[in-house]
């Protein structure tokens, strides 16, 4: 069998073909490498898939037109299952344009075509060609000047919501837009899931576009093919992991247990995609500590003072119980949990001697230790042991001799009218 040295031709219609077109409806006839064939019989399906297939025989050869829309157009044969041309011969070998030649034969795939003319009354009119190859690539079968009349359809309903081309590269256009969003540069972080999603959803559209308008250059698959199967790529992961890391860095009191959280994520996520053959990764893991043990807002990270790595040795007010189990670092009687925070949430200094309050047995700095304000003696909504004119006469508590001995309980407070009102509480 000899390979046709040049396929695409001028297309021949229905009335080109001349004298030799002698249709009784349905008809199906062609050039088979130049000579005359002609079906005795013929029909149409559309499958599961929506496929057109047309099928032509003359009892001992069959040819098969696959095409993946009903749709009135032209579509050109090979580099993709839903478009093939297939000759059966009698000894049942099968030519196929999905088959590529052999690089002795041809170093380029050999297209052709089928062109839809008309749908009328389920029927199919249209003109085709192609050459189709064996399972070695080195033989051939060849068909031009292809006519088919009136083929009709025994299977398989026609629908109207058949996909055309322009379509699915409008589909696959808005599925690339929103796979590309997941990973913008004006993202913070790049969610892996959405990324994921997205990617094969745009996989799906591309792969819609090559079944219906075909794939000759081989561009849409190699497009697929970049995808590298929609797995979230190392360098997301680990860009992800220094964002993380950074903020880890930067965390203070606030929002530490947050950060530590979502760096530990952001880590897992990098051995997850980037793996981890020494195991650093993993050792930065185990070294995390984002918990706070006494649940007192104070993550454990922040209550190693002597930052010597041991919480076991740090116990502000002595109580024998460290400060990361203590949620009363102070002993001062407001619990840590429950002492003076700034607009971000962090621990605030009252008296601005640079010990924050949970740290702090004076949080106001009048010389009376916290446990001994309770209450708020002038109403003026700040408790007294925030407050440095508990009885707000203008004269601040420190001045009015409420703790003479300076041991921070006022029982020696100064009581100087005898109404048994400390000064420090007696606006009168």
């Amino acid at each position: 069998m000899k390979r046709l040295a040049i396929l695409l031709v001028t297309v021949f219609t229905l009335v080109s073909c001349g004298d030799e077109v002698e249709f009784n409806s349905p008809g199906f006839q062609g050039n088979r490498e130049y000579g005359l064939w002609r079906a005795e019989f013929t029909n149409a399906v559309i499958d599961d898939s929506g496929f057109l297939v047309i099928t032509a025989s003359n009892n001992s050869e069959t040819v098969i037109l696959k095409l993946p829309s009903v749709n009135v157009g032209t579509y050109v044969l090979g580099n993709v299952n839903s478009r093939e041309g297939r000759y059966i011969d009698g000894n049942g070998t099968v030519f196929s344009t999905n088959n590529p030649p052999d690089p002795s034969v041809s170093i380029y795939p050999e297209l052709g075509f089928v062109k839809i003319d008309e749908v009328s009354n389920n029927t199919f009119t249209g003109t085709f060609e192609f050459l189709a190859f064996d399972e070695s690539g080195l033989n051939s079968i060849g068909y031009n000047e292809g006519v088919f009349f009136r083929v009709p359809l025994i299977a398989g309903t026609i629908t109207s919501g058949a996909p055309t081309c322009e379509e699915t590269e409008a589909a696959s256009a808005n599925a690339l837009t929103a796979y590309e969003s997941t990973f913008a540069s004006t993202l913070e972080y790049i969610d892996s899931d959405a990324y994921i999603n997205a990617c094969n959803l745009y996989t799906q559209a591309l792969q819609s576009q090559k079944s219906i308008c075909g794939d000759t250059d081989g561009s849409i698959q190699t497009l697929i093919d970049n995808l590298n199967d929609c797995v979230f790529p190392c360098t997301l992961a680990t860009q992800n992991r220094d964002t993380a890391q950074a903020a880890f860095e930067a965390a203070t009191i606030a929002n530490y247990i947050d950060a530590c959280e979502n760096y530990r994520t952001f880590l897992e996520e990098q051995i997850e995609f980037c793996g981890d053959t020494d195991g650093s990764i993993q050792a930065v893991i185990d070294g995390l500590d984002c918990n706070d043990d006494d649940s007192d807002g104070i993550p454990n990270n922040f209550e190693d003072f002597d930052g010597d790595g041991d919480l076991t040795n740090d116990d502000t007010d002595g109580d024998g119980i460290p400060n990361y189990m203590d949620d009363d670092d102070d002993g001062d009687g407001v619990l840590t949990i429950d002492e003076a925070k700034d607009a971000d949430g962090n621990p605030a200094d009252t008296d601005g001697d640079t010990d924050v309050d949970y740290l702090d047995n004076d949080d106001d700095g009048d010389g009376i230790f916290t446990q001994f304000e309770t209450g708020d003696t002038d109403g003026d909504g700040t408790a007294d042991y925030l407050d440095n004119d508990d009885d707000g006469d203008g004269t601040l508590t420190a001045d009015e001799n409420a703790d003479p001995n300076m041991d921070g309980d006022p029982a020696d407070a100064v009581d100087t009218d005898a109404d048994t009102i400390p000064d420090y509480l007696d606006d009168m």
